[in-house]
């Protein structure tokens, strides 16, 4: 399964690199935001928190399609209680790096552009979900589901304020991130 989802990402990447004549723009896009990590089963509503920053290369291929290789960092921990402050065991941590390909579908409208992302990538770090169902400690490559919703700010929609999230099915939890980025046109030669 590994060893398919590794191929898989590095086809999406290697395809999105290539120089196709329906790309009529190329940008970079810098986001950096609260992260977050929360186990799909809890019985005590646990959510750790901590940072999460990521980087995206962007093919414009039409005013409402983007492709998105991109390149992330999560870094959860837990501080032993739950979102009422009481004291809990259950942890949902992740200190990860994020590899993978997206695909934006954004509403064109001027100043104001909702969007919504689907894809998929690899996380390569440690994970440790623990709560009254799991009990998953793991290290290495696991494959995740980004999906994102947001809004694309501004003139040129150059500011970009959005929830992501990326499903680790394999370690029982999804890590998210409450982001801000900014995207910067790259020149054409």
């Amino acid at each position: 399964m590994k060893k398919r989802t590794l191929t898989v990402c590095i086809l999406l990447l290697t395809t999105m690199l290539l120089k196709a004549q329906f790309i009529k723009e190329k940008s970079i896009n810098a986001q950096i935001g609260f992260g977050l990590s929360a186990p799909y089963n809890s019985t005590d509503n646990i959510v750790d928190d901590g940072f999460f920053a990521q980087g995206e290369l962007i093919f414009k291929a039409t005013s409402w399609v983007e492709f998105r290789p991109y390149l992330g960092i999560i870094i959860t921990n837990s501080n032993g209680e739950d979102l009422n402050g009481t004291p809990t065991d259950e942890k949902a941590e992740s200190k990860a790096l994020l590899v993978g390909g997206k695909v934006r579908l954004r509403a064109p409208i001027p100043w104001v552009a909702p969007y919504i992302e689907i894809g998929v990538g690899t996380s390569i770090g440690s994970f440790t979900t623990l709560t009254t169902f799991d009990a998953i400690e793991k290290s290495g490559l696991i494959y995740h589901t980004p999906f994102s919703l947001g809004l694309e700010l501004g003139r040129n929609h150059n500011v970009d304020v959005g929830l992501a999230y990326y499903y680790q099915p394999s370690v029982q939890q999804y890590v998210g991130a409450l982001a801000i980025g900014i995207t910067i046109p790259l020149r054409k030669k």
